[in-house]
């Protein structure tokens, strides 16, 4: 009987194992297609396709290997005539959210009919998945390498190029090491995102307690961060239709549309930001945000200066209390009837501010390319740099401030939004 028994429980683990393959196989597959597809079409229309020598592809998989948190290189020179001073460090965030997305879904998806689950079967479903990850990230770093042959025109560099046949280029390839290494981090913070924010995956029976205490405040805050996106890509629509520009728009919304609509979500609580834009070059943004940082010095990005250039910035603040109170209130309504509101406040204070703090590191800017010539100086028209980074502690801070304040108020005005005779929330694994 005992061996019976073991035979069966055998059988069973090796089950669990294939079906942990097989769903570990479906999310990588779903968070990889998702974003070549959004890269691709990103790139598409942002003019990357009439790359030279093929490189669209490889191009793409530099944008998919940024978005899963690797790290690009960037070089150029013109063997001894030029030397290149380049840089980029970016996540495109559209990219980067629409795999997240995927995965994510894909990887909770198997699990939503458990209540409890050990930490060992979590530990291995999360095991198979990174593993698949790290090697589809691995194929993508391998082929995201080109090298481009600059036309400098009649500059004293092209001349002197033709003369020794030394024309300079500019390239860039994965740092393998780097992307491995970013991308486990990235893929392990996903995963563990996906436990905390969705309502129905299990926990181990030793995290069940803190499910009251965590997952309502973060459930809220993600909606809170994508109905940002959701609004921005309404907004984006509305003005590829009425305005023209539709190739430059549809390259903003593909690759980096969380990443104005979070500078937005920061900026409207009243957090800032500082950058700049100098040269030919720049990254898909709105044409305010351009004018804003294409300035001789670091400029200050936030509600006071954006209204300088377009008075309807205002609006930013009045999306940021609709949204805020919004999700200080579903967090409440989800909670226990038996939290007071000043908890209320600090579970939704903590949440706001980890989420201000996640999308100002996230949405950070540094782009920068020089061409020196015989080391005197840079070559006009062929350098430039972007850079946006955030004020840290203001964004953190004031989000500090409004999720303690929309807390409270939520704590207030839960009891009266509940349902009459509504039982409080009851954490999985749970009696009834």
């Amino acid at each position: 009987m005992s061996r019976t028994a073991a035979n069966s429980q055998g059988a069973a683990t090796r089950a669990a194992a294939v079906h942990g393959w097989r769903d570990a196989l479906l999310a990588v597959v779903a968070g990889f297609a998702a974003m070549i597809v959004t890269a691709s079409l990103g790139l598409w229309a942002a003019g990357a396709a009439d790359l030279p020598e093929g490189a669209f592809p490889r191009v793409v998989a530099a944008v998919v290997v940024m978005a899963a948190g690797g790290s690009v290189e960037v070089s150029g020179g013109a063997g001894f005539l030029a030397d290149a001073d380049a840089s980029i460090v970016v996540l495109p965030l559209s990219v980067t959210l629409a795999g997240a997305l995927a995965a994510g879904y894909c990887f909770v998806r198997p699990l939503r009919h458990r209540a409890v689950a050990t930490a060992g079967e979590l530990g291995l479903r999360g095991a198979q998945l990174v593993l698949l990850w790290l090697l589809a990230l691995a194929g993508c770093a391998a082929l995201a390498r080109q090298t481009f042959g600059i036309d400098v025109g009649d500059n004293p560099l092209g001349e002197l190029g033709e003369l020794l046949d030394a024309s300079p280029s500019v390239g860039f390839r994965a740092d393998m090491g780097a992307t491995l290494g970013f991308g486990l981090l990235w893929i392990l913070g996903l995963l563990v995102l996906a436990l905390l924010v969705s309502p129905r995956a299990p926990l181990p029976g030793r995290l069940v307690r803190f499910h009251e205490a965590v997952r309502p405040a973060a459930s809220a805050t993600v909606l809170l961060l994508l109905a940002y996106v959701l609004i921005a890509l309404v907004i984006g629509l509305v003005v590829a239709v009425t305005r023209g520009h539709v190739a430059e728009t549809f390259a903003v919304i593909l690759l980096g549309l969380p990443n104005v609509a979070w500078l937005g979500f920061t900026v409207g609580l009243g957090g800032a930001w500082e950058g700049q834009v100098q040269g030919p070059f720049g990254l898909p943004m709105p044409q305010v945000l351009d004018d804003v940082l294409r300035t001789p010095e670091v400029s200050r990005v936030d509600l006071g200066t954006l209204t300088g250039y377009d008075g309807r910035a205002w609006w930013l603040l009045v999306v940021a209390a609709v949204l805020v109170v919004g999700a200080a209130v579903l967090t409440a309504v989800r909670s226990s009837a038996r939290v007071r509101p000043w908890q209320h406040a600090l579970r939704f204070a903590v949440a706001l501010a980890l989420a201000a703090l996640a999308v100002s590191l996230l949405g950070d800017v540094e782009a920068r390319f020089g061409l020196s010539l015989l080391g005197i100086g840079d070559v006009d028209g062929l350098g430039g740099r972007v850079e946006l980074s955030p004020l840290l502690w203001r964004n953190v801070g004031v989000a500090l401030l409004w999720g303690a304040a929309a807390g409270f108020l939520a704590g207030l005005l839960a009891p009266r939004l509940r349902h009459h005779g509504e039982a409080p929330a009851k954490a999985p694994g749970q009696g009834s």
